[in-house]
């Protein structure tokens, strides 16, 4: 039926930033990702490497869409969505290659879980590493743990907990889904106002899915949809800036949870504890690089019956 979503062209916004020669490897990967056609759109924050350019020139279904600047993450997310078609929206990073299928695999997963305001596929990274990707969200006793000890003991309880690294992949519900790669649906993301603009970059993602899920939508993850993700382009750019940049995302992130006169003892703490970290990652480098991951990115990609197998 003309007009149907399911035959509308599906939405995909990558946020580019001087992507480099990923981004053809992004786009070109779409194609045997699914069947159906594709409208990307590159919200481009202010690139000087060209590549944009070029890649738009040679795909003659993407598009550039200028922001105006160096706008953040969620900002130029918001002004990719903007008028999008149909139910859903795919929203990924440039540096990300999608395997054969996985898009289409999203999409039939969302079929079945009609509440699923974002649907998140296993991310492998390219050393074939499962990127933790559908964790719960962030909360004091988790939070605290492994802000502190994730660097340093990587397989503490407390990290192990929060990013549930210790479950088999399998379809299930999240507190979040990483912002790096989901399916989003367009009433929902609509609903709650979108990204908030001011996180300039990371924990953008966590809000959108506290928000989301407080106006009772949810979050799953499939695995049996895969990406590749090379990431951290920003931080091996500019490492300390992104230091300050996740830290300040983290604080105005927790310190939400907690407002009020009462609680601002708590968010006195919350700062403290996160200049401190910050003063640790700049002199080590060691806690922006995060956690490592505890599995190998095994046993995703396949239907539960072939898992049985």
């Amino acid at each position: 039926m003309p007009g149907s979503p399911d035959v509308l062209p599906l939405r995909v916004v990558a946020v580019t930033y001087s992507p480099g020669e990923a981004l053809e490897g992004f786009v070109t990967s779409l194609a045997e990702a699914t069947t159906r056609a594709v409208d990307v759109v590159l919200a481009d924050n202010g690139s000087t490497d060209g590549v944009p350019e070029q890649v738009a020139a040679r795909h003659p279904q993407v598009r550039l869409l200028r922001t105006g600047g160096n706008v953040g993450y969620g900002a130029a997310v918001n002004a990719g969505l903007a008028g999008a078609p149909g139910r859903y929206a795919l929203v990924a990073n440039p540096d990300v290659r999608f395997e054969p299928g996985a898009v289409d695999e999203l999409l039939t997963v969302a079929a079945r879980w009609p509440r699923a305001a974002t649907v998140g596929p296993a991310i492998r990274t390219p050393e074939g590493e499962l990127y933790p990707s559908a964790r719960d969200l962030p909360r004091l006793s988790t939070g605290a743990g492994h802000a502190l000890l994730g660097w340093a003991w990587p397989g503490n309880p407390w990290t192990a907990r929060y990013r549930r690294e210790r479950e088999a992949p399998r379809e299930r519900t999240a507190g979040w889904l990483s912002g790096s790669c989901f399916l989003v649906d367009l009433e929902a993301f609509a609903a709650v106002g979108g990204f908030d603009p001011g996180y300039f970059m990371y924990f953008e993602d966590v809000d959108l899915a506290e928000r989301l899920g407080r106006a009772g939508y949810l979050h799953v993850y499939a695995p049996t949809a895969v990406v590749v993700h090379e990431g951290g382009h920003a931080t091996r750019r500019e490492p300390h800036r992104m230091q300050r940049v996740h830290h300040t995302s983290a604080l105005r992130y927790l310190s939400g949870q907690y407002p009020g006169r009462r609680h601002a003892p708590l968010r006195t703490a919350l700062r403290a504890g996160l200049g401190a970290r910050m003063l640790l990652s700049h002199v080590s480098g060691r806690v922006a690089a995060g956690a490592r991951f505890q599995r190998r990115a095994e046993g995703v990609g396949r239907t539960d019956r072939e898992a049985r197998a």
